[in-house]
């Protein structure tokens, strides 16, 4: 079982979140489990204080490193070296193949941030740190949460059809191409002949050939870092 412990300020974000949908069944399959963990369950004063105003003045309140490490000593980690992840706009840019390893540890702690951010004590803690876009939230639960769905659907057994996740965006470098069910034609509209044609070759080719359209016109920059094929690059120079 791959387990995700969240420490996390409104640990409900997150447990309502992963009750739902695919994670949700992954945990009633018993192939992950999320719990969470709140600092203020950890205070020790009668407020249940994580936050401060930060040393050097400036605006907001910063997360105060004792709650935060005290919560985190408290979980029953199987390895103490698994994966701990701080959710920071610092961090590196989430991407696909990072979901890819997380997949393959059986557990990862991860730090939701509020309020200022950090003490910075407290990123200590952390082996990584990773951001999901150049823009600023209220908290770290729905970049947790976008960890938790984007590694869960890779741990064997939560996703249905295996070949679903690997055909899915990056999953390859490319964006993926253009989907079509029945109807065959909707309001003028009609689905490609090569894709019910039958001719399972053809198929492939054409879905290739349309990720790479598709990943040519709306992100350029990971072409340049595939191993494209000589056909792929011919099409590519004719479109």
């Amino acid at each position: 079982m791959h387990i995700f412990h969240v420490i996390t300020l409104f640990p409900q974000l997150i447990s309502s979140y992963c009750e739902t949908s695919i994670v949700g069944r992954g945990q009633k399959a018993g192939k992950i489990e999320v719990k969470t963990y709140n600092p203020r369950d950890f205070c020790t004063d009668n407020y249940r204080r994580v936050d401060d105003t930060p040393y050097g003045g400036g605006a907001g309140m910063v997360l105060k490193p004792e709650p935060f490490y005290k919560t985190f000593e408290a979980i029953e980690r199987r390895r103490q070296d698994s994966p701990v992840i701080i959710m920071t706009p610092q961090g590196v840019p989430f991407k696909h193949k990072f979901a890819q390893e997380l997949a393959h540890e059986d557990e990862l702690t991860i730090f939701c941030g509020h309020y200022e951010g950090f003490d910075e004590r407290i990123r200590k803690l952390a082996s990584e740190e990773y951001s999901i876009g150049d823009y600023v939230l209220t908290g770290g639960e729905l970049p947790a949460l976008v960890i938790i769905d984007a590694v869960s659907r890779l741990v064997p057994g939560v996703v249905g059809k295996n070949a679903s996740v690997v055909d899915e965006s990056f999953a390859d470098g490319l964006l993926e191409g253009p989907q079509y069910t029945k109807p065959a034609e909707f309001r003028g509209m009609v689905v490609p002949e090569v894709i019910r044609s039958g001719d399972h070759k053809e198929i492939a080719r054409w879905r290739r050939q349309e990720a790479l359209r598709r990943t040519a016109q709306r992100r350029p920059d990971l072409i340049a870092s595939l191993d494209l094929s000589e056909e792929d690059r011919k099409f590519l120079a004719d479109i």
